[in-house]
């Protein structure tokens, strides 16, 4: 080439560019705006139904021309046919896909469904009979069959069908199907035939099981005998994979026990224990141990079981001295041992010796290490009121275990309280108060919240109102930062009807330098507001006093505190909600919840794109509701303030080298202003400036 396009460095870039990465720039830079979406055309008159059912079926058969193997396009041409209520043309469409492909399983049955789908079962059954003569194997096809024709009621033609179908022997559960049919029919001779062809065509252990247990429930007791006999007898050791012989000896004995024929029960489980080794097989020795402890006396064979669990829990606290679940262990077999023996003096006295032994080893000085051993405690307490009835050793008990836990460093809630509903239940209330009171006094660092509120519940049931905000109000000075407190302090009050005091509690919260939760705080104030204002009657101070509502009010200073997202949605379902009251203006409810959500669009602006989207979403929801009302104008206008999703890359946090690909929003009103229309602007104010200087100059 010549000229000044003539190429003059023919040498190649040092940086080559594929054409893939120019497509996926491209790409990027589009910011997924989709292009060559079909618009929604309405069809008016005959001629135009007439005119798009000709191009529709164009299409199609030009995708099929161009792939004429792919049985999709001839699936969505039949469901198109189908959706037109053309059916003769549908069937075509799928005659044509199955002389393309008539061993797909799919297309048969999308071809039988759309006939059963409009009611056309003598279709439907020529469909279905010529895929099951033309694939036997695939029990789909036999099954659908089958219950087309129970549901028509056509059950001779049913029974022949399942009889064709058994002729292929196929699996288990095509013979369940045909004995379930008979069952259904109540001819329990025709299914116990099925299942007798069934035992001959499959012998195997779970067939006869199957059998066994059908018998069962029919209540032929003696016939589920037989089949039992039938497969110890039929099935012979080279027919049993392994663990089945002892899975049939299990079944066996378990039926005879449910027949309550213990002696037959009793001499399977013997025969099957002298034939099969316990090593090789140990669950079923234990099923025989199991049987004889439920029904038969206390034998040498049961005391032989306790008497070897209790060696091994002796042996690993033995060993472990501080292995509190092996001490649960060994007080669970004392406890049950006990209990067999009707609770009597000596058994007692195991089982105390037992949780003695336990809570003696102390575990060391850290808190995680002692909630296992403190339930030791609670069970023994427990075991000395309800089993063995002695309240003053329970009370022993409690007062042990508070002398023994380090209060200056940690404390359980749950032994106190534990200590103090023993004395409720034994009629000393002031024994009860007593014990909380010295926990809250000797705690009063450590106390847990549980401890307060377990208190204040008590003296609330006692209907001891002054009590309760005593509790309460030393909590709340002893953790003036806990918002549970206060807000459980607040419920009180209003519980009780002192609405005043509850407002006083929820304002002295909010006064607080700190607190760990404030939104529970600040919600349980709007809520009490909220409720008030839908029950007057409730409220036994003046109300809003001719002002804006309470509630209104909190949410503006929960406002000038935070911008949560969260505040604004909360605050703009109470104004949608909300009916006018005075001092409001003329403004309607929605008028005011739309106000709330657009100054949160704008008080959000800048921060995080989530809460952004969550807000917009929201709004458009309200517009959508009150659109009937307002017209479509609003719920376009936030609409419009969606942002754009779009895909970019950034480089990865665990190697900076490489690049990962993640999705942002881009908003409407934070769209950057196009620098190069900026310069063009400015490239024309020079230019007029220039031509007006030659005039100038010379006039």
């Amino acid at each position: 080439m010549s000229g000044k396009y003539a190429v003059k460095n023919r040498a190649p870039a040092p940086i080559q560019i594929t054409a893939e990465q120019l497509l996926r720039e491209a790409h990027d830079r589009g910011g997924g705006s989709s292009h060559g979406q079909k618009q929604r055309s309405q069809i008016t008159d005959p001629e135009e139904l007439r005119e798009y059912r000709m191009n529709k079926r164009k299409e199609f058969e030009d995708a099929i021309r161009m792939n004429r193997v792919h049985l999709g396009n001839y699936v969505k041409y039949a469901k198109w046919e189908e959706a037109q209520e053309e059916f003769e043309r549908s069937r075509s469409v799928f005659e044509r896909a199955l002389d393309i492909d008539h061993r797909s399983q799919s297309l048969w049955l999308k071809y039988a469904e759309m006939e059963m789908r409009n009611k056309f079962v003598n279709h439907a059954r020529n469909v279905w009979d010529r895929a099951v003569t033309l694939l036997p194997r695939v029990d789909q096809f036999w099954y659908k069959y089958t219950y087309m024709e129970e549901m028509v009621e056509n059950y001779a033609v049913c029974r022949s069908l399942f009889e064709r179908w058994m002729a292929w022997e196929p699996d288990d559960k095509a013979w369940h199907a045909y004995a379930a049919f008979e069952e259904r029919r109540k001819d329990a001779r025709r299914a116990r035939d099925v299942l007798e062809r069934f035992v001959a065509c499959h012998p195997r252990l779970a067939s006869y099981l199957k059998y066994a247990r059908w018998e069962e429930r029919q209540n032929q007791i003696p016939l589920a005998r037989q089949v039992y006999e039938r497969a110890l007898g039929e099935l012979g050791e080279w027919e049993l994979e392994d663990g089945e012989e002892a899975k049939l000896y299990g079944a066996f004995a378990r039926f005879e026990e449910q027949q309550r024929e213990f002696a037959r029960c009793r001499a399977i489980y013997a025969f099957a224990a002298t034939k099969l080794d316990r090593a090789d097989f140990p669950e079923l020795h234990d099923a025989y141990l199991r049987f004889e402890k439920k029904h038969g006396a206390v034998d040498d064979v049961e005391r032989h079981v306790a008497e070897s669990r209790r060696r091994d829990y002796e042996a690993r606290v033995s060993s472990q001295p501080r292995d509190y679940d092996a001490w649960f262990d060994l007080v669970r077999l004392e406890e049950g041992r006990a209990a067999d023996l009707g609770f009597d003096e000596s058994a007692v006295d195991a089982v105390r010796d037992a949780y003695e032994r336990a809570v003696s080893h102390l575990p060391p000085p850290e808190k995680k290490y002692w909630r296992r051993y403190v339930y030791l405690w609670l069970n023994y307490a427990c075991f000395e009121e309800l089993e063995a009835g002695d309240l003053a050793r329970a009370r022993a008990v409690y007062r042990a275990a508070l002398d023994v836990v380090p209060h200056d460093r940690f404390t359980f809630g749950k032994l106190w309280l534990g200590a103090a509903h023993l004395e409720v239940r034994a009629g000393d209330l002031a024994a009860a108060r007593k014990v909380l009171g010295e926990a809250l006094g000797r705690c009063r660092r450590l106390a847990k919240p549980k401890l307060y509120a377990g208190y204040a519940h008590l003296e609330r049931q006692l209907g001891e109102v002054d009590r309760c905000r005593t509790i309460y109000g030393k909590w709340v000075e002893a953790d003036p930062a806990s918002s549970a407190a206060w807000a459980a302090f607040g419920d009180l009050e209003h519980a009780v009807g002192e609405q005043d005091r509850a407002r006083a509690v929820y304002e002295l919260a909010l006064k607080q330098p700190e607190l760990d939760k404030p939104e529970a705080v600040w919600k349980k104030y709007v809520d009490l507001e909220i409720f008030l204002e839908n029950n007057p009657d409730e409220d036994d101070g003046d109300g809003a006093a001719g002002g804006p509502p309470r509630a209104a009010t909190l949410y503006e200073r929960l406002l000038e505190r935070t911008g949560h997202v969260k505040v604004y949605l909360s605050y703009a379902a109470y104004e949608e909600a909300a009916p006018a009251g005075p001092g409001r203006g003329a403004a309607d409810a929605r008028t005011r919840a739309r106000d709330v959500f657009g100054r949160g669009h704008a008080a959000l602006k800048g921060g995080a794109a989530e809460d952004r989207v969550a807000l917009l979403d929201a709004w458009a929801a309200f517009e959508q509701r009150h659109a009937a009302a307002e017209g479509p104008d609003k719920l376009a206008h936030a609409r419009s303030l969606f942002p754009r999703k779009v895909k970019k890359r950034r480089p990865r946090d665990d190697d900076p080298e490489a690049t990962e690909e993640y999705y942002d929003f881009i908003f409407p009103d934070d769209a950057k202003p196009n620098v190069n229309l900026k310069i063009l602007e400015m490239a024309k104010k020079w230019k007029e400036a220039t031509k007006k200087r030659p005039r100038d100059e010379e006039a």
